[in-house]
């Protein structure tokens, strides 16, 4: 069975899109699932979303997107994983392509992402480039990650020391285990951190990651772009 396992944290603006989505690739294939939305402190109507779209709900207060992801596989059934953040939209295609590459043995892996609208020009070289080197280097964006039950016990799941770029040491440590595969399929995900906040917001988290290294990815204290207050996307 699959564990489509969905972390979220006031997600009301998008999550019903993204659970009805996940229903409707999950029927075509006719593969049986469950879907397991995981509300990390949530205050807006998240939770009621998830229950009156037939997910089961795990409620932690962890604000830490590895240990809510890790709390969500606790809980799960199935054993394949796929792990599917809250503004992300799971395509038929892209679902057949997961089964298929599990099927024939591989440890785990992710997606060629396509960003839901419109981006400003600078972040366009820069998600072009940053695409390359994620597909060279076998990394699953953490918008859409997929395993084994088996392989992701076996790489000890997500990293719990980090508040973000988790899905990275996954993908890294999933290598360890077995074969990783990007997929040319695409999963669309919602651009609303960039468009929601200025460039000057990524100036500085950049210069703060040019002075401190890898140690901000272990505090959320740098990392406000996930762990401020939701803003709403200027698109929808």
């Amino acid at each position: 069975m699959i564990s489509f396992i969905v972390p979220a944290h006031n997600e009301e603006q998008f999550i019903r899109d993204t659970l009805r989505a996940i229903r409707t690739a999950a029927a075509a294939a006719g593969e049986p699932y469950e879907l397991v939305v995981v509300d990390d402190s949530s205050t807006d109507s998240t939770a009621a979303i998830a229950r009156g779209e037939g997910a089961r709900l795990e409620r932690v207060a962890f604000r830490q997107i590895s240990r809510t992801r890790n709390a969500g596989a606790r809980v799960a059934t199935g054993d394949r994983y796929i792990f599917v953040d809250a503004d992300t939209l799971v395509s038929e295609a892209l679902l057949r392509a997961t089964l298929r590459e599990l099927d024939e043995g591989a440890a785990g892996g992710g997606a060629t992402l396509r960003i839901d609208e419109y981006l400003p020009l600078y972040l366009r070289g820069i998600f072009a480039i940053t695409a390359v080197v994620m597909r060279r280097k076998r990394w699953a964006a953490g918008c859409y990650v997929f395993c084994t039950r088996e392989a992701f016990e076996a790489a000890g799941g997500f990293d719990e020391a980090l508040f973000a770029s988790e899905e990275i040491a996954l993908s890294n440590a999933l290598q360890r285990v077995g074969r990783v595969v990007i997929l040319g399929e695409h999963v669309v995900t919602s651009g609303r951190k960039a468009r929601s906040h200025s460039g000057w917001d990524l100036v500085r988290l950049l210069a703060v990651f040019a002075i401190r290294g890898q140690s901000i990815l272990r505090t959320r204290k740098h990392l406000e772009m996930w762990y401020g207050e939701r803003r709403r996307d200027p698109e929808r």
